[in-house]
């Protein structure tokens, strides 16, 4: 399905963007920390919503 090149190359790709990423994010992590500041209460408040809606659709179906 895939040749070996490909294949190497999707993990070669795979690894060095999960890095740059990583670096990224402790680069940014003061900005995180002081602009970002409620971001667990937003995630909770979403997962409820979608949770909520995942609950009516089978209570309706």
């Amino acid at each position: 399905m895939f040749t070996t090149g490909q294949l190497n190359f999707a993990v070669f790709f795979i690894i060095v963007f999960t890095i740059v990423i990583i670096i990224t994010y402790r680069k940014d992590i003061a900005l995180h920390r002081k602009y970002y500041k409620n971001r667990l209460w937003i995630l909770l408040a979403f997962l409820t919503f979608i949770s909520s809606l995942f609950i009516l659709k089978n209570i309706l179906k």
